[in-house]
């Protein structure tokens, strides 16, 4: 009897090995193996698992736009409200928080590498999908922008191609601030009011007579 007891209790150990649970709690992908194969330790990865609800998004931030989040934080980045742009341009509804920072920025990118967490209910996001992470990290009144497109990089020193009441061209040393978009502040060496050249910069001549058109962005 005790033979046969300890012959069920062996059973039972074996049947539990056909039983895979996981450790966490997620989403498991496509299964490697199906009912009835034969598995051992060297079989591999059965399935991998992931937790979605929140979701972990990776990105990487340069030295200078780093210290400008840890100045605008307060040292403290769990403050700092985070926007997921989706690979389609739209913006995730549910905003997401700092959660970790590498402890050291790469040397040869310059850039460190920092975790967001997003809640993600009905588990619409997936690992391995892009996007890109916005913060903001102060605000600035009454701000002078232009485009990007408008601004010239010298040696590390920015210009602008100015056009004067007569229309003519002359070329300005700036001082930029932080991008927003496809736009840049300006923090010195332009006033409000001032025309610059958008389009055909590279053409342009101090003293050039031009005939200016209004820019229209996306033209």
């Amino acid at each position: 009897m005790e033979s046969a007891q300890a012959a069920v209790e062996a059973a039972k150990v074996n049947t539990s090995f056909t039983h895979l649970v996981s450790p966490i709690d997620g989403i498991a992908g496509k299964a490697l193996v199906q009912v009835g194969n034969l598995v051992n330790p060297a079989s591999g990865t059965i399935t991998t698992v992931s937790t979605l609800d929140p979701v972990k998004v990776d990105f990487a931030v340069g030295e200078q736009e780093y210290l400008s989040l840890t100045r605008g934080a307060g040292n403290d980045l769990a403050k700092v409200p985070l926007d997921l742009i989706l690979a389609d341009g739209s913006t995730y509804p549910h905003p997401g928080r700092f959660s970790f920072a590498d402890r050291q920025v790469d040397q040869s990118t310059g850039a460190i590498q920092l975790t967001g967490l997003f809640p993600n209910p009905g588990n619409r996001l997936r690992p391995g999908q892009y996007g890109k992470v916005r913060a903001a990290i102060g605000t600035t009144v009454a701000a002078l922008l232009i485009p990007q497109r408008a601004v010239t990089e010298l040696q590390g020193a920015y210009q602008v191609a100015v056009v004067d009441s007569a229309n003519k061209v002359a070329i300005r040393a700036v001082k930029l601030g932080d991008r927003v978009g496809t736009m840049s502040i300006v923090t010195d060496g332009l006033k409000p009011g001032e025309r610059v050249v958008v389009e055909g910069v590279q053409k342009t001549q101090p003293g050039m007579q031009v005939n200016p058109k209004p820019f229209v962005e996306g033209s």
